[in-house]
């Protein structure tokens, strides 16, 4: 863990006057810190994400998942899954009523890097059906390190556009990239953003994941039945994290080349 995120626990502690900081916040996340992750992702992607209706902060990226499933999946669609994939995704779609259906990465003999995994286009839309509602879309990609490509990226888009399927974009490692390598990020890419909810995580991008905080980007429409849930099972994540995080400063887009 770098230095300065420890730091951050030592200012809070030098502030116990501060007792709004261990009380209750709102719901979907501590104002100040929506509207440094609206600030950063407005920039990221392109479109001007609202603090109050597009961001919702939850304990961890694992239930920003989970909540995408409970929120979207009737029981029986299906969801396209790439193999190998997250440990969570399968168990969490299985959950909350839906079918996983698993698509392998292609990968020619004699791989070097994983940069040789490949999207199978053909192969997912051969998958798809009447009853398929979304696709699951981890990048960069765990476990196997593939940052897939703006080409393979807008192949999977046409897909999508074609069948009207929904994407979470799993994008928890997005600061975790190669120099002269660039990340895409699936909401970028032309309609996609309508389309997709995008998940984050502040432990994986400070690398303090025992802090548990993560969050879902989203269209209004999208993020409605995630805020529902959230509302009705968690309430509220803990307001000393979020404003830990928030004194992170997410807007300042350097802090990766200090320490990864």
């Amino acid at each position: 863990m770098p230095a300065f995120v420890a730091k951050i626990l030592e200012e809070i502690a030098k502030h116990p006057e501060k007792t709004e900081w261990h009380q209750y916040t709102r719901g979907f996340g501590l104002p100040r810190l929506t509207s440094v992750l609206s600030r950063l992702y407005s920039n990221l992607l392109g479109v001007e994400v609202n603090a109050q209706q597009n961001v919702l902060v939850t304990v961890g990226a694992y239930l920003s998942l989970y909540y995408a499933f409970l929120g979207w999946l009737n029981h029986g669609d299906k969801v396209i899954v790439l193999d190998p994939a997250f440990d969570c995704y399968v168990p969490q779609i299985r959950m909350a009523g839906g079918v996983p259906i698993s698509v392998a990465l292609s990968l020619p003999p004699n791989p070097t890097s994983s940069a040789d995994y490949t999207l199978n286009l053909k192969a997912i839309e051969e998958k798809i059906d009447k009853q398929t509602k979304m696709i699951v879309l981890n990048n960069p990609h765990n476990p196997t390190g593939k940052l897939f490509t703006r080409e393979e990226l807008e192949g999977l888009a046409d897909i999508v556009r074609r069948h009207n399927l929904l994407v979470v974009a799993d994008e928890v490692y997005e600061w975790h990239v190669y120099d002269g390598k660039k990340m895409i990020r699936f909401a970028t890419l032309p309609d996609m953003y309508e389309r997709t909810i995008t998940i984050g995580s502040a432990g994986k991008a400070f690398s303090a994941t025992g802090w548990k905080l993560g969050w879902s980007v989203a269209p209004a429409d999208l993020l409605e039945p995630l805020r529902r849930i959230h509302q009705n099972c968690v309430f509220t994540c803990s307001t000393p994290t979020q404003v830990s995080f928030f004194f992170l400063n997410f807007c300042n887009e350097s802090y990766e080349k200090t320490w990864i």
